[in-house]
């Protein structure tokens, strides 16, 4: 690692140096940092082109945090860059980047995102620097290795507002033990799967044929993929579009399944009851992100752990379409008085060989080239690999409404479900209300 970390290193400061009088859309400019070596010099034997430069990373409490912990030190003793770290919650990290952003604060330099949730509101602000140049430009990076969709969640008005470290796609969850006791084919299609939950639903038994997120809010990501896969989407162009004839025949197809072969009380599931109840073995099918996956195969947690088998998501009317996505991503303050050393963290963090590193810890990666590598799956089961890496090449690059307001848009998208769930059979009023306030939101963020 060390050869190839000089390689790109050497270059790092003085394509940097360039990059970073690019101002994004809406970005309050900063003054440029100073050019700590002078260019070439970095490639001199021994040399460290940021010594004695700090930078502060600021994470949320997650598993790819704890893998890139361990590997600071050749990263600080490389460059002579000190990388200090904090880390938070979830809730907490959105909290405090929130306030130091809007009292103008240099710092952190960088930090973990999650771009479908505060990206947009983020960029619009002008708080998070575009990366464009730099990961264009910088040798040996290969930019063009990351996922067209993990890229794409980290892509605000055309513009690279962050770059990937962990990904996620929704799939087919099913039990083998029961559809080959019934014959069944795993299904490859939306008809397909219904056919099969109708005919292993048996609640006399406890036995039910499907299980998702049903509370308002989180069903909204799931649902997406039947959204894309019957050829619709949350929005098109400027307008909202949840209330074609696509779109209802998606959220019916969901809300249907919930609502005649779940188990009771689903209308309040969010991942952990479905999962959790899948996992008691009373469930033959569950639609949720791969990422999650530990929850049904867990000896620890799951009485159905050797049974659980992975699927690609089944397709519709334009094929299957499920959503892939970048859940985390590594982003730089627009503020930051370090931009030339707080881009050489982001690079060599999620450069391959780094990547290839987390990875093997279970934390799902963008780089296409890592899991083409046999070393780099190493940490998630044998059959799922194939089904995140067609997945990956399918998929659509965001799970709920691109806009700023993103809590208020899932509101209103989640409640043509909940009726349909609740055995509305007029679907088409409440969707198009449902519309006109997504519609208002979008516009509304337009003023933002």
């Amino acid at each position: 690692m060390k050869k190839s970390f000089k390689q790109w290193i050497g270059v790092s400061t003085t394509v940097v140096m360039a990059a970073t009088v690019v101002a994004g859309c809406g970005n309050t400019s900063t003054k440029t940092e100073q050019a700590t070596t002078a260019p070439g010099a970095a490639a001199t034997a021994n040399a460290k082109p940021f010594a004695g430069k700090t930078i502060s990373l600021v994470t949320a409490n997650h598993p790819w945090a704890e893998a890139i912990k361990p590997l600071l030190p050749d990263f600080e003793k490389e460059t002579g860059i000190k990388v200090n770290v904090e880390n938070f919650f979830e809730d907490q990290l959105t909290q405090k980047l929130t306030v130091q952003f809007t009292s103008g604060s240099a710092t952190p330099d960088v930090f973990m995102y999650r771009p479908l949730q505060e990206g947009k509101l983020f960029y619009k602000n002008g708080w998070l620097q575009p990366l464009d140049e730099y990961a264009q430009k910088a040798k040996d990076y290969d930019f063009n290795d990351f996922s067209k969709s993990a890229i794409g969640s980290t892509t605000v008005d055309s513009k690279l507002a962050g770059i990937p470290i962990i990904t996620e796609q929704e799939i087919l969850y099913y039990r083998k033990d029961l559809l080959q006791k019934a014959g069944i084919a795993v299904p490859k299609t939306l008809e397909e799967l219904t056919a099969a939950v109708k005919k292993l639903h048996d609640p006399k038994n406890e036995m039910y044929g499907f299980v998702a997120r049903g509370q308002r809010s989180p069903l909204v990501t799931q649902v997406s993929s039947f959204l894309y896969s019957e050829g619709a989407d949350f929005t098109t162009g400027e307008k909202a579009s949840i209330n074609t004839p696509e779109a209802l025949k998606a959220f019916t197809t969901y809300g249907t399944l919930l609502k005649d072969y779940a188990p009771p009380g689903v209308l309040n599931m969010s991942w952990p009851q479905a999962f959790g109840i899948f996992a008691q073995g009373k469930v033959a099918f569950l639609t949720d992100a791969n990422s999650l996956y530990q929850n049904a195969t867990d000896p620890a947690k799951s009485k159905i752990s050797d049974q659980v088998g992975f699927a690609v998501f089944p397709g519709g009317k334009a094929g299957s379409k499920p959503y892939s996505i970048t859940s985390w991503g590594l982003a730089m303050n627009s503020k930051s008085a370090n931009k030339d050393a707080t881009w050489a963290f982001i690079q060599w963090a999620t450069s391959k060989d780094i990547v290839l590193k987390t990875q093997q810890k279970g934390n799902p990666g963008a780089r296409a080239s890592i899991w083409d590598k046999p070393e780099g799956t190493t940490g998630f089961p044998a059959e799922l690999v194939p089904i995140i890496k067609e997945s990956a090449k399918t998929g659509i690059d965001h799970d709920r409404p691109t806009v700023i307001s993103v809590g208020e848009a899932r509101d209103a998208v989640g409640e043509i479900v909940q009726k349909v769930m609740s055995g509305e059979t007029n679907l088409q009023p409440v969707a198009d209300k449902a519309n006109q306030a997504l519609q208002t939101i979008m516009d509304k963020d337009k003023t933002r």
